[in-house]
C-alpha cells in the first residue's frame, strides 16, 4: 500500500486541510509579508462542540433562529483562514495569500491591523478552558508548515493582539506546550514560560 501524498501548498491553499471557501475575505495590501499567526478559539454556541455552526458562520449560512445565541451574530462578517476541531480535524476557510477577517482592530509589536499581515488559526473550544492533545498537535503542524511557505516567526493569541477587547484562546490554552512541539522551527512562541534549567 502507497504511503499517503505529502501535503501540499496549491497557491495558498494546503491539501492536508479540507477546504470550505468562506466568501469573507479580501486581497492584502500590496507588499505586505505574512509574518504573524494568531490562535483563537471558538465555539458556537459558546461550550458547545462538534456541530456545523462554524463553518456555516465563515460561510455566511448561519441559521440565526436556531439558538438564541446565533441572534447576536446577525449580520456578522468573519472568518479565519484555519479551524482545528476537537479531534484534530483541519479546516480551511480563506488562502492564505488572501486576508482573512479574524482579527479586527489589532496590534501587534506597533503594527496595526493585523489581518494585512497575519494567518487566522481557530481551535474549537471555549476561551479560557483546555485544548485538546490532538489540537496542539494539528496546530504545531500547521504552524510549521505555513513558517516553510510563508515569512512567519511568531505566534500569539487573539488576545495578544487585541487586549482589553479580545479574551481568547484564553489560560487555558498552554502556549508552553506550543513552544515545545515548535522546538527547532522558526516560529517564536513569546508567551511560552522560560524553560527551567
Amino acid at each position: 500500500m502507497a504511503a499517503p501524498a505529502r501535503p501540499r501548498w496549491h497557491g495558498g491553499w494546503w491539501s492536508a486541510a479540507r477546504a470550505v471557501p468562506s466568501p469573507n475575505f479580501g486581497p492584502r495590501p500590496a507588499g505586505a509579508e505574512v509574518s504573524l499567526a494568531v490562535v483563537h478559539s471558538i465555539s458556537l454556541p459558546p461550550g458547545e462542540f462538534g456541530g456545523d455552526a462554524i463553518e456555516q458562520l465563515f460561510t455566511n449560512r448561519l441559521e440565526f433562529d436556531r439558538h438564541p445565541y446565533f441572534a447576536t451574530l446577525r449580520g456578522l462578517e468573519v472568518s479565519a483562514h484555519f479551524v482545528i476541531r476537537r479531534d484534530g480535524e483541519l479546516l480551511q476557510f480563506v488562502s492564505c495569500d488572501d486576508r482573512a477577517w479574524h482579527a479586527g482592530r489589532s496590534s501587534w509589536r506597533g503594527r496595526e491591523n493585523c489581518n494585512d499581515w497575519s494567518v487566522g488559526i481557530e481551535l474549537e473550544g471555549l476561551e479560557g478552558d483546555a485544548f485538546e492533545p490532538a489540537q496542539y498537535a494539528r496546530l504545531a503542524r500547521l504552524v510549521r508548515a505555513l513558517s516553510r511557505r510563508y515569512a512567519i516567526d511568531e505566534v500569539v493569541g487573539h488576545e495578544h493582539v487585541a487586549p482589553g477587547r479580545k479574551r481568547d484562546p484564553g489560560p487555558g490554552f498552554d502556549w508552553s506546550r506550543l513552544a515545545r512541539a515548535l522546538r527547532g522551527a522558526r516560529p517564536r512562541v513569546p508567551f511560552a514560560a522560560a524553560p527551567e534549567g
